[in-house]
């Protein structure tokens, strides 16, 4: 299996810098997030949206839609049928729109039908359980996946074979359990409806992104078992990551965002003038230090290359694994 990938993730910050200086939209923009309210997709519209209002990078505030269905193919069929000019709509993306897209997840779609603008932020991965939970550590978890695979099912945001999914599959592997397809999954629309399923037992094991769970952390109703990052996050020290209970994993879930593809490129700019203030405003930095997200800021015209090549090599692993042919 690769690690360039996990790496590349995993990286501090890039800035692009030099956009022109953009009047704030003249209308109310939309912000669609492919998902229930409560997950990450929903913390990217709302958080991103509503500093851009606050910054004055738009004049008016910003409407989020939630478009839950398919993983985000919903909503990624509705912007390249339906909205494929309009100016003022962007769409929270991540790491699993890459990751879906890689694994035709969306039935054709490609990277190329839509314009990524850019990622502001990476949301560390994470493994999580109820309160109650027999399992205080991940190799406690996974020793109970090797002794009886049945036994332990995983909830999480993204579809079957999404980048949710792929996190755990990472950590068996490099625990040396090879045969994945006798672990369950579900896959749910966002990471709230992963937790609740933990949470009311439906499911043993919530497996996200660190945005997902604080809320549920502060309330006590999860325990973390593990940050799948290089380094414990700042804020929520008490996680121990992955990597220092012996498993070799850092998995992390950029956060940013597309705009349609029939968009001009002084539209496309603009949003990405207008992302990038955010990037570097005081508000942002709190919020990611509030929902434990590391800094990764990769934003403009290069940021489709950088899709595309995660979208490669996510399709590369996902065959290493054996989740796709």
């Amino acid at each position: 299996m690769k690690k360039t990938y996990l790496s590349g993730l995993a990286v501090g910050a890039f800035l692009t810098i030099g956009f022109a200086v953009t009047a704030p939209v003249a209308t109310a923009a939309e912000c669609i997030a492919p998902a229930n309210p409560g997950g990450g997709w929903d913390f990217t519209c709302r958080q991103i949206g509503k500093i851009m209002h606050d910054i004055g990078a738009v004049d008016k505030p910003v409407q989020v839609t939630n478009m839950a269905g398919g993983g985000g193919g919903l909503a990624f069929n509705h912007v390249v049928n339906e909205r494929n000019t309009d100016a003022d709509l962007i769409v929270a993306a991540s790491s699993a729109t890459a990751t879906r897209l890689a694994q035709n997840a969306y039935a054709g779609r490609t990277a190329a039908e839509v314009r990524f603008v850019g990622a502001i932020g990476a949301d560390p991965g994470v493994i999580v359980v109820a309160k109650d939970s027999p399992y205080k550590d991940l190799k406690s978890l996974i020793d109970a996946i090797k002794a009886d695979p049945g036994s332990v099912s995983f909830a999480g945001g993204s579809a079957v074979g999404g980048f949710d999914h792929l996190k755990p599959l990472m950590i068996l592997q490099r625990a040396g359990f090879t045969d994945i397809t006798k672990v369950k999954y579900i896959g749910v629309d966002g990471g709230a409806d992963a937790i609740t399923q933990t949470i009311g037992g439906f499911t043993q094991v919530m497996t996200g992104d660190m945005s997902e769970i604080v809320g549920f952390l502060k309330s006590g109703d999860i325990r973390a078992l593990a940050v799948l990052t290089e380094e414990r996050v700042p804020g929520f020290d008490d996680i121990p990551t992955a990597k220092e209970q012996g498993f070799d994993v850092v998995a992390v879930n950029w956060r940013g965002l597309y705009v349609p593809k029939g968009v001009s490129d002084e539209t496309f700019n603009a949003w990405a003038d207008r992302l990038n203030k955010v990037a570097v405003s005081k508000e942002w930095q709190e919020a990611m230090k509030a929902n434990g997200l590391a800094p990764f800021t990769k934003v403009g015209g290069d940021f489709q290359s950088y899709v595309d090549g995660v979208v490669a090599e996510v399709r590369q692993l996902s065959k290493d694994i054996g989740v796709i042919k």
